[in-house]
Order: structure tokens, then sequence, then C-alpha cells
């Protein structure tokens, strides 16, 4: 049973009522941590074997942030080099704050409009070589076409997120070594239900905010467990599945590293709550990390 339902109803009806949306929204925030804390302080949450007392908000969406940091803390890292398919405008994804603290990558957005919000945005990382822009619609066939240019190639971190196909985007791909691989899954579908969205080859494709969508976490485990890594671990909203190379996961997550352990069911309601203060002002070039 989920813990803290109360707080559920709570926000339900404030949020429903005649409030500020400054008033919501701080309720909102407070709802949220109170969850958390709440869980975080169960059996399993403090498990430190697990990684969800170690998820953190920066600019990530939700906790995400946290949770890649401790994976890299414990697995080390290579070439500090990411690829994020799905990068929206860059405020808010799972890897812009690896980009403020120094590493490199390519962000692949398929809405010109967000690419152009980038390039302006990130002038000065793209610039300097450190962020490549790409503005494309990632399918099957695309995807391959970018594994051929050696996109995919000597990265620690590949983040998936374009609300569709997901699936099938990994599993086009012929070779996969990247340390850790972020995907979203559906956590509408618990473990063990198999669940995979149909291929969709439209290119105006735009999911239409149903739970139809992605994959299950069992069918993905399924899928990169073939590709040679392990599901380590899910954030609290039930969003993103964390997987890592199999040379690199032994002995350091929580065992088994199966969706049957590491399954966290939707609980999208948090997202909104999970606010890291001041809104975002990335991009200018003056960030220095310690």
């Amino acid at each position: 049973m989920e813990i803290r339902t109360p707080l559920r109803l709570l926000r339900r009806a404030i949020l429903s009522s005649r409030h500020t949306d400054a008033f919501r929204s701080r309720i909102n925030c407070f709802l949220t941590q109170s969850f958390v804390q709440s869980y975080l302080a169960t059996p399993r949450g403090s498990d430190e074997a697990r990684l969800l007392r170690s998820g953190r908000k920066v600019y990530s969406q939700n906790d995400e942030d946290g949770i890649i940091a401790e994976i890299f803390r414990r697995i080390g890292t290579a070439s500090q080099r990411f690829v994020e398919i799905g990068a929206a405008d860059g405020s808010e994804n799972n890897t812009v704050w690896l980009l403020l603290q120094g590493w490199s990558g390519t962000w692949i957005e398929g809405q010109s409009s967000l690419t152009a919000v980038i390039s302006k945005k990130f002038e000065t990382y793209v610039t300097s070589g450190r962020l490549a822009v790409f503005n494309a619609f990632v399918n099957r066939d695309s995807a391959q076409e970018l594994e051929q240019k050696a996109l995919f190639s000597d990265i620690d971190l590949l983040s998936l997120d374009i609300d569709g196909n997901d699936y099938h985007v990994i599993e086009a791909l012929k070779k996969l070594d990247a340390r850790v691989v972020v995907v979203e899954y559906n956590a509408k579908f618990p473990p063990p239900h198999k669940f995979i969205m149909k291929y969709n080859s439209n290119k105006n494709f735009m999911w239409d905010m149903t739970d139809y969508f992605g994959a299950s976490l069992t069918a993905w485990d399924e899928l990169l467990r073939e590709k040679g890594y392990r599901l380590v671990g899910c954030n609290i909203t039930g969003a993103n599945a964390f997987f890592v190379r199999n040379d690199l996961a032994s002995g350091k997550f929580c065992e088994p590293l199966t969706p049957e352990n590491h399954y966290e069911p939707a609980r999208h309601w948090l997202t909104s709550g999970f606010v890291s203060g001041h809104p975002p002002n990335v991009g200018e070039g003056h960030f220095a990390s310690s």
C-alpha cells in the first residue's frame, strides 16, 4: 500500500481550490517533500545499496541528477561524454547538470523550435565544441544512421526519453557500450508484465498523454540484458530506469538486479513538486564547479 495517501488527497483539495498559483506551488512542493522524506525513511527507501536515497533535482525533471551522480560515484567515469535523445530546450533534462560540471556531449531533439532555443541559450558551449545539437526525429532507421557515425561510441551516459518509440530505438542499435543507460519506462505495467508500444514510423508522431507509450520495466530489462546491461535502480516517481554495463555493475548496487526488486510504481503526481528554487537560467557559461 502506498504510504501517505492522505497527502495525495490534501494535494488534490488544495490544487482544486481558489488559491493563488504561488501558494499552490509552495503547498505542492511541501507535500512532495513530505512524501519523499517519509518514503526514504522506510527500510526500502533508506537502504544504502539502493539509489533512491541519492535522488536530487538540480536541472533534471525529478530526482535523476542525484541518482546519476551516485551511479558514477560507484562505477567511475571514462570519457565524461553523454548523448541525450529528447533533450527538450535544455533547461530541464538528465545531462545539463553534467554539461555545467565540465562534461561534453550531444543533444538530439525532434522539435526544431526547441533546438533553436538550445542553440541560443547554450551558444557558449556549442561554440566551444563541448555541446553538439541536432534537430532530428529519432526512429529505428535514423538511430542506425547515428550509430554508423559513431555518435554512441566512447560515451559514459546515454539518456533516452522520446515518449514513444524509445524501446525500438535501443533495439535497433547494433552495439551499445555506454557505461550507463537511462530510459523512461511505463510504470503502468509492473513486473512481470511485458508491454511494448507498437513501432510508429510517423515523423509527426506525438504522445497522446495516455498510458500507451514506451515499454514496461520488464520489457526494458529483457532487451538491455541482451545488450549487456543490468538494471540497478529506478527513481522515486516511477519515470526513469537506470542500467549499468555488466562489467561495471557487479557488487555495487542492491541485489538482485531485477525489475521485481527495483520497480517503482507510477508516482507522476510528485513531478510538479520537484522544484529547485528560482527558475533555471542555464547556458550563460559562467558556472564554475568547485
